[in-house]
């Protein structure tokens, strides 16, 4: 088992951007890649546009160009597979790493499996955690959300045609999931905690939402969270009271969190507010040789939009290891 200087752990944006900051530092990183490049914007809905203006998502020096003011999740991922290649990464897909263990001469062992089960391990001298959080939705724990017609994610409205949708939560993917499942003809009832629409809703958006719901297109809940799941409705609690709805689907569009239990087996504690403990100046954590990259680093900002600083973090890793 060879010594690598450095492997990353996810080949999302900003391990991709963490992995050219290092190869033009003079370093050969391995990232090792649990399914696809960049598989968090695959999982994207099918026609979503990125908040941010392509040049705030480039990595490596390479132009993002699109002809529109906002790029589409098939533009991106057409970017950050070609900026991968161009720069020749070393990139192991489809396979699992389970554990990160510290050696006494304070390398590493990382060990996993690869899509057939077979075992692997690798031994390394730094590690870099790119993992992002699109594994691991919040939960609600409610009666239930484990039932087939429960969904973390939104990909396309064309398999709700006609179906009673409940959306619970209030963000940005909440909002685009509901305009448009109103358009293909879903009926739509966004439940959501906040008094009143999220400030976070994008300005160009919050029009045509208000106007679907001020013309009963679109109905919401404010003040109010789904207490139980049943086969053919939700009941939902608001400060009026209890309430049953009609209901085929559920689209929990909660957010989502780190994977705690592989950070911590690793030696990385935790803040009280459940986010991993690093320097934000190093990207170092606790465990001294392990860092963090990208959205796993984002405490409260776990979305497309942290791309925009998320592909800076390897540059001060690298500065850190160089140092």
């Amino acid at each position: 088992m060879s010594l690598e200087s450095v492997i990353i752990i996810g080949a999302g944006p900003c391990g991709l951007a963490a992995a050219i900051e290092l190869q033009q530092a003079g370093l050969n990183p391995l990232i090792i890649e649990k399914r696809n490049i960049a598989y968090s914007i695959s999982q994207y809905p099918t026609y979503m546009h990125f908040f941010s203006t392509p040049d705030r998502l480039e990595i490596g020096d390479i132009p993002f160009t699109t002809a529109n003011e906002k790029p589409s999740r098939l533009e991106a991922l057409h970017y950050y597979r070609t900026a991968a290649q161009r720069h020749g990464i070393r990139i192991r897909p489809y396979e699992t790493i389970t554990s990160v263990s510290k050696r006494p001469d304070g390398s590493f062992t990382l060990e996993g499996q690869d899509r057939f089960g077979e075992p692997l391990a690798y031994h390394c001298s730094n590690v870099i955690i790119a993992t992002g959080y699109f594994d691991h939705p919040n939960l609600l724990g409610i009666p239930g959300e484990t039932s087939d017609k429960v969904s973390h994610f939104f990909r396309e409205a064309h398999p709700y045609i006609g179906m009673e949708v409940a959306i619970i939560g209030g963000s940005n993917s909440a909002i685009d999931a509901a305009l448009e499942l109103e358009r293909v003809g879903a009926r739509v009832t966004i439940v959501y905690r906040g008094p009143d629409y999220s400030r976070s809703i994008k300005p160009w958006v919050r029009p045509s939402l208000e106007n679907k719901v001020d013309k009963g297109f679109i109905g919401i809940r404010f003040s109010s969270r789904v207490i139980e799941i049943r086969p053919r409705s939700v009941r939902i609690e608001s400060p009026d009271g209890t309430e049953e709805i009609k209901n085929d689907f559920v689209l929990a569009l909660t957010g989502f969190h780190p994977d705690r239990g592989f950070l911590t087996a690793s030696g990385v504690t935790m803040e009280a507010e459940g986010y991993p403990t690093f320097n934000e100046e190093t990207m170092e954590t606790n465990v001294p040789g392990i860092y963090l990259a990208g959205v796993v680093a984002s405490r409260h900002e776990a979305n497309e939009i942290f791309i925009e600083s998320g592909r800076f973090h390897g540059r001060k890793i690298v500065a850190h290891m160089t140092s």
